[in-house]
């Protein structure tokens, strides 16, 4: 039997060689299995760059914002699905089932519980004033083009100021106020060249961007202590079954037994429950993807993002519904959005100052 040399006695049997005190053994790592090296190999394949990993992300986040936007024009308008509540309806139990998998189950965030029933009663206020933004905004589809729906969403700062002064006291800079002048210029414009003008339309969506002002506004300041603060993804998680709650018995004494008449239209077309599920689930992406791009990137980097999408969403509508626009309201939308800007720097400088 040979017994295993080492490097050290394959050294020694070399009369040649000397050992010395200073002498150094060399350690030689041993060769990994072949199953362990391709293991390596396949994993080095598929992993990304942290920059391409964040541009997938963002093209996501615009591929899922603007894509919920079309969806619900091409549903609610083109197709004949006219019950904007119960789609509302579906949105909100599509939310509650993909949270619940993502936090359970896929652990993106840590799951966090309702510790009080004052918490509970808060995240219901903030469920009824998501209810009522989501179905006028979904409401004011049927009636208006994505365009002009955009536009009209583009004034949410004007609202978020007004509700921050009416219900906290809480007063800006003539700075931040003087931008705002620019948003509201720009939808009168807008509105008033506007082929395709519904007044109801045009009262429902802006109603949609009053409640999405009010709901940042008063998540602000119920959800203001430590012990209650939730994640997005958490507070999605308990928001969502709670909003379908309050949908129900409005989508039931408005829209009807929409229930059967889907199942009904389901049977003749096929076709419809595709539509509504990738529907639903695009309306959890945009949330799930909200809050990957605040993860991957800022806050700051989100409300960029949310200016810039409104324009492209804008154009992508214009191209594939064909909806007629004039001069005079490019022209107007261009004006709301460069208030938008100007909104948010005059808000950068003025926290610089404040701290």
């Amino acid at each position: 039997m040979v017994e295993a040399q080492t490097w050290t006695t394959r050294r020694m049997s070399n009369p040649r060689l000397e050992t010395g005190a200073n002498d150094q053994v060399l350690d030689i790592p041993v060769t990994p299995p072949g199953d362990v090296r391709n293991n390596n190999m396949s994993w080095s394949y598929f992993s990304f760059s942290p920059n391409l990993m964040t541009a997938m992300i963002i093209a996501s986040w615009y591929f899922s914002n603007i894509g919920v936007l079309l969806l619900n024009k091409y549903l609610l308008s083109f197709y004949g699905f006219r019950y904007p509540i119960f789609l509302t309806m579906l949105h909100m139990l599509s939310c509650a089932a993909y949270s619940y998998a993502a936090i359970n189950f896929l652990e993106l965030v840590p799951l966090q519980h309702i510790h009080s029933k004052r918490q509970f009663l808060k995240i219901l206020a903030l469920s009824a004033i998501f209810c009522f933004s989501v179905v006028c905004g979904n409401t004011s589809l049927r009636y208006l083009p994505v365009s002009f729906n955009q536009a009209i969403g583009a004034t949410t700062p004007f609202f978020t100021a007004i509700f921050a002064f009416v219900i906290t006291c809480k007063k800006e800079s003539a700075e931040v106020y003087l931008a705002l002048l620019p948003v509201v210029f720009g939808i009168v414009v807008a509105s008033n060249s506007e082929p395709l003008f519904h007044l109801f339309g045009f009262l429902v969506c802006l109603g949609s961007t009053a409640g999405r002002a009010l709901k940042s506004v008063v998540q602000g300041i119920i959800l203001t202590s430590e012990a209650e603060k939730l994640h997005s993804m958490n507070l999605l998680l308990y928001m969502a079954p709670m909003a379908a709650m309050i949908l129900l018995p409005f989508t039931l004494y408005i829209e009807g037994n929409v229930a059967a008449v889907t199942a009904e239209k389901a049977k003749g077309d096929p076709f419809i429950v595709f539509l509504l599920i990738g529907n639903a689930t695009v309306a959890y992406l945009v949330n799930l993807t909200n809050f990957l791009v605040t993860k991957h990137t800022s806050a700051l980097t989100l409300q960029v993002l949310g200016n810039a999408k409104a324009a492209v969403a804008a154009v992508v509508s214009v191209l594939i519904f064909r909806n007629p626009v004039t001069v005079m309201g490019i022209t107007g939308f261009a004006v709301t959005l460069m208030g938008v800007v100007l909104y948010s720097e005059a808000k950068k400088r003025s926290k610089v100052t404040t701290h």
